[in-house]
């Protein structure tokens, strides 16, 4: 419930913001709005204001704005048809534009608000662990190297690490800079990152419990947050991920830990649970990390959430480039089902997590749309701009059938990635 909730909610925002565009450039130029709607098919809602009935309706996947005269010419000056070409691409562009707008204004809100961040972000690039069969394994990568460089980039903290990272998610040759061993080596080879979970470089932490979960093996032992484990099995535990690995390793079967708590040490004996459809054994417990709050002046909160805005418009770009290309896996596409996930997630992480993922998805959002095909507003856009190359409209029937086009991509695309979001919910992967 809390999961649809929060679907509904980060749904609703967004539609609203986009269709709102569209609303103010209508009525900047003078054009008679005549339905803005919520939602698509039955009506649930609706209220008439002025000349625009504004309703909410029943499949909340969207939105629309009806123009008065968009689907047939005329020269009735409230008309869209009767607006130049440049109004007309102002007026499509709208919706992407304040979705965009959402953007920068959320990234703002939680830059100068302060999101709760783990405190290695801004502690030196220390590999605690490489993560097996990863892009970083395959490039050499081990722990306990110190990243210095990544594609030419210098890298002083893990945040770095993570812009960098994300700015060269498509690329496919990588040249790293470590210090080892107070040796300095330089790595290079050819991994696609796209098609891979992970980078594979995780930051060192401490085997320290942080959270037990309500009804879980460990706390029916009685594990407790704050305690350390110290052995598995007889086996030293240096690190957090030494200790999932070796739970891991039983299979299921009984495990003797050996914790430390307030200066004492314990021996527990516990029986894993099996995830059903993974097979891997879990305790329920997760790491302790401490989280810090960096908050920034208005004004710089301002500039950052331009600049994530860019970077994020930009990264959206190039993953669209990559699936065109087939240098990014189709199996990356989620839909609905995919949206509503990450919007539960994030709500149960809080309002800040919450408001970040509105923000990422509104950059997508406003990407999706701007691509040049029927039903989308890039397409209406591109079809804008050829009548003011022509200086003369297309033709109605060109129109409808680039509509029709139109219609049985975005079907198809509906379909592909609403059945890639069930493949994924059954098996983990997509189809």
């Amino acid at each position: 419930m809390e999961t649809l909730l929060a679907f509904l909610i980060l749904i609703g925002v967004l539609v609203w913001f986009h269709e709102f565009g569209h609303f103010l450039f209508a009525k900047l130029f003078g054009v008679k709005v005549e339905v803005f709607s919520i939602g698509f098919g039955p009506v649930v809602l609706s209220k008439k204001w002025g000349e625009t009935e504004y309703r909410v309706s029943a499949i909340p996947l969207g939105g629309f704005v009806k123009l008065y005269g968009e689907e047939e010419n005329s020269d009735d000056p409230r008309a869209f048809s009767s607006k130049k070409n440049y109004q007309k691409i102002l007026i499509a562009s709208g919706g992407p534009l304040f979705n965009f707008i959402l953007a920068v204004l959320l990234f703002a809100l939680i830059f100068s608000v302060g999101k709760p961040t783990p405190s290695y972000v801004l502690e030196k690039p220390l590999v605690g662990h490489v993560v097996e069969n990863s892009p970083a394994q395959k490039l050499g990568l081990k722990e306990g190297d110190l990243l210095l460089e990544i594609n030419g980039k210098k890298v002083n903290t893990w945040k770095d690490f993570e812009n960098v990272v994300l700015e060269s998610v498509l690329k496919k040759n990588w040249n790293i800079v470590v210090l080892r061993n107070g040796q300095v080596l330089q790595l290079s080879g050819s991994v696609e990152l796209s098609k891979a979970h992970s980078f594979g470089v995780e930051p060192y932490i401490k085997p320290v419990i942080g959270k037990v979960l309500p009804k879980s093996p460990a706390e029916q032992v009685g594990i407790k947050e704050g305690d350390e484990i110290l052995e598995i099995n007889g086996k030293k535990v240096k690190s957090w991920y030494d200790a999932v690995a070796l739970i891991r390793s039983t299979k299921g079967e009984i495990i003797k830990l050996k914790i430390k708590r307030d200066g004492q040490v314990l021996e527990k004996h516990v029986i894993p649970m099996v995830d059903k459809r993974t097979g891997t054994p879990l305790l329920g417990v997760s790491p302790r990390i401490e989280l810090i709050s960096v908050k920034e002046p208005l004004g710089e909160a301002v500039l950052e959430a331009f600049k994530k805005t860019q970077d994020l418009t930009v990264l959206s770009i190039k993953a669209l480039w990559g699936l065109i290309t087939g240098g990014l896996s189709l199996k990356t596409l989620g839909g609905p089902i995919a949206i509503a996930q990450l919007a539960g997630e994030s709500a149960q992480q809080g309002l800040i997590a919450f408001l970040g993922m509105m923000a990422f998805i509104s950059v997508q959002l406003a990407v999706f749309n701007l691509i040049p095909l029927p039903v989308l507003d890039g397409g209406l856009i591109l079809l804008f701009l050829i009548e003011s190359i022509r200086r003369r409209p297309l033709s109605q029937k060109f129109k409808e059938n680039w509509q029709k086009v139109g219609f049985a991509i975005i079907i198809a695309l509906s379909a592909f990635v609403i059945l890639n979001d069930i493949v994924r919910l059954i098996t983990g992967s997509g189809v």
